[in-house]
């Protein structure tokens, strides 16, 4: 199991280094986090000082965790850090006598088995001054009378506890503590406190029992056979290692019990866990749609998949999950204008190449800058994690590559992907690749109000199957070339026509790749020594197009659907039958223009020279490269009206 290894080193390598302000902590072992609602101040004593709310901003706390499952109808306590239910020892003076309509149950079990836990821990020798302090005061039993007199609990009209309290059940809400010592110098904040955290970690290990054979480091220590989970949000309760099966179907026939099977140490259980949950927050590549008005990324998985990156050095390297220039859409779905992929500020828009030589040598800039970071024998890891239920966790995909393989592959990937892209905020045509989430949304997705959105799970699947091809030079699944190319063939299927024209360069660039991975290549500009039908046919549908738009006015434009659009899809099934129903339906347009069709009629005339009659009767569906065709002319028109207009 090589990724628990390297998620081990992480661990080794990162535990004791000091984090920046904004950065995630790592984890120490035996602890986890829960968010809180309330802080309470208790002194050296166990004497109540304060109480205040827990700003959002600062919910998330560490706290000692024993390893012990919080499943079933009684879970077991963790120490310092609680709900009230373990807490409170005069909870029950307030809940409500009429169970039947208002039930915290009997928190007796609850919190005497949070004594014992708090006692156990203070009598052994590592004890320490803070579990004293909250022990000497949670004895007390006064924890809902000193809330209810400082007003941070609301009783009804019966004096009993009102049932929902800080948007969670009133036995649910979490209290963490800080202790006010006489010595002014000590961490008074348990949850900072790391003479605590090295104090509960020697009392936890102790208490584990044997000592057996680790897997993974080659060392008697005490094993685990309870394994982390809150490993992703989304997925509470699910675990990449489970080893509840008692019944013997997991190994029977292999092995005579679960330690044979596999035999984990508690040491390498955490650390290996702690490092992924550390990755997983600090740079995890999620997929989902980015707030614009926050300028960040939220964490947000699509169907509970996260992929996570990392160098085996930890060094800074490039999100090959979007496009190279992660530029704002009209829909403003991403974060800034430009927001590239980890190579370097790329927001000078003079940055920005509008030719593929440009384009390869920004790339290739980006890359060797990139490269000249890393160290020698980098490796880099990449670790596809999905909950497939709510108990497991799955390995949607694992690999390992050199530095210079993975940057050759994104390298490779971007450049091959790349298209001519209209971007409407900006008004400018840059070359730019495609983001997985783009490439799969408008392969399989509709129209759903101003966006093109798809299902997850189909986001999910093909997400994976793309990972693939960029991080291991896999070839481009053909069906998804498919699916773009009927999705580009159906402009009638978007009423916003940004979004045809996404799904339409998006294809083309799909196209492209898939023409590269048969070790061929075509050009982003229109080629006039191209004969292939297909192209040549998508040619013909960009004139009648853009020859009926020009002859509306400015009005009619926003508005009408010229006969080219209206007839595409079947254009592309049935060229030479379609094109006769366009072109007689494309005189009257003509005739509008007055000289301006003379142009018009002059590169219908140089295409259809280009093929043979044979060619050009042949009604069988057109191929892929009829939407290169297509945009490459379109853009050809677009080039010479301009050139005539400068002039």
């Amino acid at each position: 199991m090589s990724w628990t290894d390297e998620l081990y080193k992480i661990y080794e390598y990162n535990s004791d280094r000091e984090f920046a302000e904004n950065e995630p902590v790592m984890l120490p072992v035996a602890h986890s986090t829960i968010d809180v609602h309330l802080e309470v101040t208790v002194s050296e004593d166990g004497e109540f000082k304060n109480i205040s709310i827990v700003p959002k901003e600062d919910k998330t706390t560490i706290r000692p965790n024993t390893g012990k499952a919080k499943t079933g109808k009684t879970p077991p306590p963790f120490p310092l850090t609680e709900s009230i239910k373990y807490l409170a020892g005069d909870f029950n003076k307030y809940k409500p006598a009429d169970t039947d309509k208002k039930s915290f149950g009997d928190n007796s079990f609850f919190y005497n088995a949070y004594l014992e836990i708090m006692n156990d821990w203070n009598n052994s020798k590592y004890s320490h001054k803070a579990v004293n302090a909250v022990l000497l005061y949670i004895s007390k039993g006064e924890l809902i009378s000193d809330l209810l007199r400082a007003g941070f609990l609301e009783t009804d009209e019966d004096g009993l506890l009102k049932p929902k309290q800080y948007g969670v059940d009133v036995d649910k809400i979490t209290i963490r503590f800080k202790v006010n010592y006489n010595d002014l110098s000590l961490e008074t904040r348990t949850w900072k406190d790391k003479t605590l955290f090295d104090s509960f970690l020697d009392y936890n290990t102790q208490s584990r029992g044997n000592k057996q054979l680790c897997y993974a480091l080659g060392k008697k220590l005490p094993s685990q056979y309870i394994h982390p989970a809150q490993i992703l949000k989304g997925a509470i309760n699910a675990k990449l290692i489970s080893s509840n099966d008692e019944s013997g179907f997991s190994y029977r026939g292999r092995f005579e019990n679960k330690s044979e099977a596999l035999s984990v140490s508690y040491e390498f259980s955490e650390k290996m866990h702690n490092a992924l949950k550390w990755l997983i927050e600090k740079q995890s590549l999620t997929f989902r749609k980015i707030k614009k008005d926050e300028k960040t990324f939220e964490i947000k998985s699509i169907d509970a998949m996260t992929v996570i990156v990392w160098a085996s050095a930890l060094q800074e390297i490039p999100d090959f999950t979007r496009s190279f220039f992660d530029k704002d859409d009209d829909e403003g779905k991403n974060v800034d204008d430009y927001d590239d992929l980890g190579f370097g500020d790329l927001a000078d828009e003079d940055d920005t190449p509008s030719t593929m030589p440009e384009y390869k040598q920004l790339i290739k800039k980006r890359i060797i800058g990139t490269g000249d970071k890393l160290k020698p024998n980098t490796k880099i890891m990449i670790l596809g994690l999905d909950s497939a239920n709510p108990g497991r966790i799955n390995i949607s995909m694992y690999s390992e590559l050199e530095s210079s393989q993975y940057l050759a592959n994104i390298e490779k990937w971007h450049t091959e992907t790349a298209w001519l892209r209209f971007y409407g905020k900006s008004k400018k045509k840059i070359i730019n690749s495609f983001s997985v989430y783009d490439i799969i949304r408008y392969a399989f997705g509709t129209e759903q109000g101003k966006f093109v959105d798809c299902d997850k799970k189909l986001m999910r699947d093909n997400i994976l199957r793309l990972l693939s091809c960029i991080t291991n030079g896999a070839k481009l699944p053909s069906d998804i070339v498919h699916a773009l190319y009927q999705k580009a063939s159906n402009p009638l299927a978007y009423e916003n026509n940004y979004n045809h024209r996404s799904v339409l360069e998006t294809a083309c660039g799909m196209i492209r790749k898939h023409i590269i991975d048969g070790k061929g290549d075509v050009s982003m500009a229109y080629d006039p020594n191209i004969t292939d039908r297909s192209y040549l046919y998508g040619c013909l549908l960009a004139i009648a197009d853009k020859a009926e738009s020009e002859s509306f006015d400015e009005q009619e434009r926003n508005v009408r659907v010229t006969n080219a659009r209206r007839y595409w899809n079947a254009f592309s099934q049935r060229p030479f039958m379609t094109w006769r129903i366009i072109e007689e339906r494309l005189r009257p347009y003509l005739n509008k223009l007055g000289k301006a069709q003379v142009k018009y009629s002059k590169w219908i005339n140089e295409i259809t020279s280009k093929m043979d009659a044979a060619a050009f009767a042949d009604n069988s569906r057109l191929e892929p490269m009829y939407l290169l065709g297509y945009h490459n002319f379109t853009e050809y028109m677009y080039n010479s009206n301009s050139n005539k207009e400068e002039k």
